[in-house]
């Protein structure tokens, strides 16, 4: 779980719904603050357990680049509400739900990032139609299913919400925490708390199936004709997908890869300015009045607020 600094979005950003051809999605829309157009538009999706506070870190450097990024909650996650129906949230659905929010954007062709869970679903959306989209950004989300203590995780999360209540589950995982969580703030934690109590538990439990399930689809993505720009960023320590898959992946796509100093598996919240500063100089590359150049395999690492350093 993405454990983000505060739920209040910053000033150059506003809570409101997207309303789409397949319903309505609660969102974070942030642009540049003082009036500028913005250089581009970027789809910010979280991951398992997330919402879209999870970039909420992120917004504001964004936005003083001047990038506009959109931060949604997928169907049955934390504020856009869901049906009870698991089918509901096959990845397929989701991913026509990706393609639904690029066209209400009203932007254009947009730059697609994923965080875990989400970039799994941003994957499927590029290989669904690939033309809404200028790059897509995979941060710290693997080829295919996850670690198999990551699957024991969601198997038993899985159980315990066929029996429990929402409630009773969260206390539950409380219950397991390491020292250093139960030290949050009660206001930190309180948010939390709220943000799992909205999301719907159908959603969780077909998710997290996938999540256990997915299937390497890295060939058809790079199969696709022409091939999409792709970002791999991710923390140097990644306990949900080992950061030597995550680089055989950016090999396999022939893409960019950066690793975040200082950060695990969740670089939008350990080190949001400097993953901030990564992902937009790799939008910069691709802006729509610069095609850039396909194939980027250099890896570079995010550290002290700057990014694009050589690793070696």
């Amino acid at each position: 779980m993405s454990r983000p600094p505060t739920f209040v979005p910053p000033p150059c950003a506003r809570a409101r719904t997207l309303r789409t051809a397949r319903g309505d999605f609660a969102v974070l829309d942030a642009a540049p603050a003082d009036g500028t157009a913005p250089r581009g538009t970027a789809l910010l999706l979280p991951g398992y357990t997330g919402s879209k506070e999870d970039f909420i870190a992120m917004l504001e450097p964004l936005a003083a680049a001047g990038w506009r990024t959109v931060a949604v909650d997928g169907r049955g996650q934390y504020e856009t509400p869901g049906p009870p129906d698991q089918q509901a949230y096959e990845q397929d659905e989701l991913a026509r739900d990706v393609l639904a929010q690029a066209e209400a954007l009203g932007a254009g062709r947009v730059h697609l990032l994923g965080h875990s869970l989400g970039g799994q679903i941003a994957r499927a959306a590029v290989l669904l139609d690939p033309e809404p989209f200028l790059t897509l950004t995979l941060m710290s989300s693997g080829p295919a299913r996850v670690a198999p203590e990551q699957q024991e995780k969601i198997r038993l999360l899985s159980g315990a919400l066929t029996v429990m209540t929402m409630d009773g589950v969260w206390q539950a995982m409380r219950a397991l925490d390491p020292p250093e969580d139960a030290e949050e703030t009660g206001a930190a934690r309180e948010d939390l708390r709220h943000r799992w109590l909205l999301h719907n538990p159908a959603q969780l439990l077909a998710t997290g199936r996938r999540l256990s399930t997915e299937p390497d689809r890295v060939d058809e993505l790079a199969a696709l004709c022409p091939p999409p720009a792709v970002h791999v960023i991710s923390g140097v320590r990644d306990d949900t997908w080992p950061v030597s898959l995550l680089d055989a992946m950016a090999v396999r796509l022939g893409a960019r890869r950066t690793l975040v100093e200082g950060a695990e598996h969740s670089p939008n919240t350990d080190r949001p300015e400097e993953t901030a500063a990564a992902v937009a100089h790799f939008w910069e590359t691709w802006d729509t009045g610069n095609t850039g150049e396909a194939g980027d395999t250099a890896t570079t690492t995010a550290e002290s607020g700057a990014a694009g350093q050589n690793r070696d």
